[in-house]
């Protein structure tokens, strides 16, 4: 190849581009094309696959067996990226407002502090809040500082299983979004904030109508990610629960689901369909494309 040739075409970008696009074709184009394909299939490589066009897919909105686990999963999938939007993203750039503020003592500190849970393994923090959420192992410690009332079952409860497994899950990755928002208000010019100063505006006015406006492409990118990331959830609940969704399917998600139908096989046959958890996997692809599509364009200046 000759490198002076390509220099001058204009495409000198390429040879460091190919090696990625190697990557990213094999590892994660392909797969995902190849589930497309596999959604129209039934039966497994070992056993011979069958084509059956959009079966699947009926089946997964017909079936009761089916229908309702799916049903069930999505609205929880809902549910959990609701709670990320409001507790997550919303404290991530309160905390990122307090820790960009100047006159704020000890801002290494806690960045830190916020930061260092999302280092740590998800396994490990899914059963280590388990045990602190058991009313056996933390009982004991919570009535001898008279928090009786929080001594509760709250993960063999179907009303709060959720939603502690959804702030748990808040608690882990909040050190995300602080850190981006942190980044996108730094990155802020010093002139406007002088001159809204100046003009005598409030701190509550400097933020809704200068910083907030100015970052709003890293809070529709977070929103995105948020989005992207909930709704392939699995870790979390599979280390506080299990794949079933404990108590009575209260806690499973649209990630569990798949993994119990595709992978495993789900109970009462304990076989697993391919094809079908393709399907699902399918119908989440398109869901995601149509939630971060319009993000993109509302929220991503043009260039």
């Amino acid at each position: 190849m000759d490198i002076k040739r390509i220099k001058n075409s204009g495409i000198s970008w390429l040879p460091w581009l190919l090696p990625a696009l190697l990557f990213y074709t094999f590892f994660m184009a392909w797969p995902l094309l190849d589930s497309l394909r596999l959604s129209l299939y039934t039966g497994s490589a070992g056993m011979g696959r069958e084509f059956t066009g959009l079966e699947n897919f009926k089946q997964l909105f017909t079936v009761e067996h089916y229908a309702q686990r799916y049903r069930g999963a999505f609205a929880h999938t809902v549910i959990f990226f609701i709670i990320h939007m409001i507790v997550q993203n919303c404290l991530g750039i309160f905390f990122a407002v307090l820790l960009t503020n100047k006159t704020m003592q000890g801002r290494q500190f806690y960045q830190t502090v916020i930061f260092l849970p999302t280092t740590l393994a998800v396994l490990v923090t899914g059963y280590l809040w388990k045990l602190l959420l058991n009313p056996v192992w933390s009982g004991p410690f919570l009535r001898s500082f008279g928090l009786d009332f929080l001594v509760h079952p709250w993960l063999g409860d179907r009303n709060t299983a959720l939603l502690c497994v959804s702030l748990v899950s808040c608690w882990q990755w909040i050190g995300i979004p602080v850190m981006m928002f942190v980044a996108a208000l730094r990155g802020i010019s010093e002139d406007y904030l002088e001159a809204a100063n100046i003009e005598g505006a409030s701190g509550s006015q400097i933020f809704w109508r200068i910083k907030l406006p100015l970052i709003k492409p890293v809070a529709g990118m977070i929103a995105i990610l948020t989005f992207v990331n909930n709704f392939n959830a699995f870790d979390i609940v599979f280390s506080m629960t299990n794949v079933n969704g404990a108590p009575n399917y209260s806690t499973d998600l649209i990630g569990t689901l798949f993994y119990r139908i595709g992978i495993a096989g789900q109970h009462p046959v304990g076989i697993p369909d391919p094809g079908m958890g393709a399907a699902i996997a399918t119908i989440t692809f398109f869901v995601l494309c149509l939630g971060v599509i319009p993000t993109l364009r509302l929220t991503q200046g043009r260039n």
